[in-house]
């Protein structure tokens, strides 16, 4: 299993980035071994589509989970058709993030948490 975290930096020290789809990083992390990828977000900088970019992102890296802070509408419902559970309202290091999820002390969500549009 592998699993997603947002990221403002490209390693398990840097903070959780709040925005999905324009993160700076996406972090793949394997949580048994912690072993772990840093893939620079090229979604970010999108004039649009920028949610839906990113999750496309993360399936390409065979992640199944994303850990982030929020999730708009587009990037939700791409995350959602693609069987990805999105774990919302991370905060911390990606490594917390990663433990916390191992405790299951992470809530997913079953909609957006904010609105479109909302990280530009």
């Amino acid at each position: 299993m592998k699993i997603c975290v947002t990221s403002l930096g490209p390693d398990l020290a840097a903070g959780v980035d709040p925005k999905f789809g324009r993160c700076a990083y996406l972090i793949i992390v394997d949580p048994d071994s912690m072993e772990f990828e840093a893939v620079n977000n090229t979604a970010a900088a999108a004039s649009g589509g920028a949610g839906p970019s990113a999750a496309k992102l993360v399936t390409d890296h065979g992640a199944s989970v994303i850990l982030t802070g929020n999730v708009g509408p587009n990037a939700f419902r791409a995350l959602s058709a693609m069987n990805i559970k999105i774990g919302t309202g991370v905060t911390g290091t990606v490594r917390e993030a990663v433990e916390n999820f191992k405790k299951g002390n992470i809530s997913f969500s079953d909609s957006a948490t904010t609105a479109d549009h909302s990280g530009m």
